[in-house]
């Protein structure tokens, strides 16, 4: 008994210490992200975004699937763990290559496609962090499978800072050398993503296991079956991270078509970019939800229990839309005091409108992401991969509809946003009947209509209220989310009972 407590106590602080990890991740994306602006320019803060897109899903893709792949391989190589990460480490090099190759080979018709000749050499360049990352992953993937979290978790945190500093610097450099802020931002990414691998592989090698060294080919893994596990895990972060970034790659597309000079386009992408950057809080803030949600359900569903599973379907649904509501109604509501609380004053002006769109489809993408997650944690992995898939296409064929016949700069940014929005609640909507008719519910109804009631209380409130200073934005911020459970409260959607959940919660 005393044995299973400390390896739960383990488990648990290392669990902390990788939320820890992510949510720092995320706060130094926020700030890296608002900073860049400043060091390479407006423009070069579009063009980069142009550039980070695709290359984005790539990593995103490679990342996720390879962390997850080594982990589980080598969870499940018991006393073989050195010859078992060989095996897919090898695996991954090859993929790795092939991937960044190829990449490189497209970089062209990416800016052919983009209207936007510029960026093809910080394309080909970034070819490189695919390579790093590539060879970084699964050595994270080694340290989540042996159960080393805080190593983990250290990693995350030194890769974050050193990739912040090194954009920063070295776009800043470029830029008052007369090279190119964009290039230069990409250079420092590919620093930064070089200098890391070393040092994961400093950490997690040689493996650190008393019987690493027995029968080191009796794990060899084979290369047919793990790809068969591998591919399901990159197609569907593939479709998840394509419905989160072709707005963004149609939008420049389409603002090119119509610029009179590159520079203003790329502008108007870096205003896109900026209300991205607050629309997808949500979905980054709530993204541990899923996490707690998919062991819980695929442990009830091997033990037979479909009463629970409801259980545990809406309670986790419900309180991921009242959170999600809450923060999309601040977002609703001042959109321009947020946008300019990071961004300066030109940039909230030109954006506002489009947040406040985007983030009532962001906020849709949170709740889909979550019920994607319920279904594939019952088996349904297939359904799930589906209703994402038709996803992209829908956003993809919204946006080219909406945005292709928008005037130039502002309007095509609402389009876009509009676009994106209508795909994404359409896509909502299936995955949400899918998982009533698999696990017998999902958020309730009632609490669906309370919650757009708060939100459209808050935000009407909210539009009244004039743009802010840095000072003043967090005040005004949390006046809007106390209307926002003050009508969740009069409308008895909040009870004592959810204080009593939230305690147990923490616990």
């Amino acid at each position: 008994m005393t044995s299973e407590r400390d390896q739960a106590g383990r488990a648990g602080r290392g669990g902390i210490a990788v939320l820890g990890a992510k949510v720092f991740f995320v706060v130094s994306g926020f700030a890296q992200q608002t900073l860049l602006p400043r060091a390479i320019g407006l423009a070069g803060y579009g063009a980069l975004a142009l550039v980070s897109v695709p290359i984005n899903i790539l990593n995103s893709v490679v990342i996720a699937s390879t962390v997850q792949g080594v982990s589980r391989t080598i969870a499940s190589s018991h006393g073989h763990e050195r010859a078992a990460f060989r095996s897919v480490f090898r695996v991954h090099l090859v993929i790795t290559a092939i991937v960044a190759a190829l990449f490189a080979a497209l970089a062209p018709a990416i800016g052919a496609f983009e209207r936007a000749p510029h960026i093809v050499l910080p394309l080909v360049l970034v070819a490189l962090v695919v390579v790093a990352y590539g060879v970084y992953s699964p050595l994270i993937g080694l340290l989540n499978g042996r159960g080393e979290f805080t190593r983990q978790a250290g990693l995350d945190v030194t890769f974050a800072i050193g990739r912040t500093l090194s954009l920063l610097a070295v776009g800043w450099l470029f830029v008052h050398r007369g090279w190119g802020g964009t290039l230069g931002a990409t250079l420092g990414w590919v620093l930064a993503a070089i200098a890391i691998v070393p040092i994961a592989a400093w950490l997690a090698l040689p493996l650190r296991t008393g019987t690493a060294g027995r029968n080191v080919g009796a794990a060899a893994i084979p290369v047919g079956a793990y790809l068969k596990q591998l591919l399901p895990l990159a197609g569907a972060q593939l479709f998840t991270n394509a419905v989160m970034q072709i707005d963004l790659m149609l939008l420049g597309r389409f603002l090119s078509v119509n610029a009179s000079e590159t520079q203003v386009s790329d502008e108007w992408v870096g205003v896109y970019k900026a209300c991205q950057l607050f629309a997808f809080l949500p979905y980054q803030l709530l993204l541990s939800i899923t996490q707690v949600l998919f062991p819980m359900l695929a442990r009830a569903k091997a033990e037979g229990d479909p009463v629970r599973i409801r259980l545990y379907v809406e309670r986790g649904a419900r309180l991921a839309a009242v959170a999600c509501g809450m923060m999309v109604s601040v977002l609703v509501a001042v959109p321009g005091s947020v946008l300019r609380f990071a961004y300066s004053e030109d940039v909230a002006a030109r954006g506002a409108h489009t947040l406040r769109i985007l983030a009532l489809g962001q906020g849709s993408f949170t709740m889909l992401a979550i019920a994607t997650t319920i279904l594939s944690s019952l088996g349904r992995e297939r359904i799930a991969a589906l209703i994402t898939m038709s996803a992209l296409v829908v956003v993809g064929a919204a946006c080219t509809l909406l945005t292709s016949r928008a005037s130039f700069g502002q309007p095509q940014l609402v389009a876009t946003a509009t676009g994106t929005t209508i795909g994404i609640v359409v896509a909502l909507l299936t995955a949400a009947r899918e998982v009533r008719k698999t696990t017998g519910g999902f958020v309730p109804w009632v609490t669906v209509a309370r919650v757009l009631l708060a939100l459209a209380v808050a935000g009407t409130i909210g539009s009244f209220t004039p743009t802010t200073g840095r000072l003043l934005t967090p005040l005004v911020a949390i006046s809007v989310a106390i209307v926002y459970f003050v009508v969740l409260g009069v409308s008895r959607e909040l009870t004592r009972a959810d204080a009593h959940a939230l305690k147990a919660l923490r616990g």
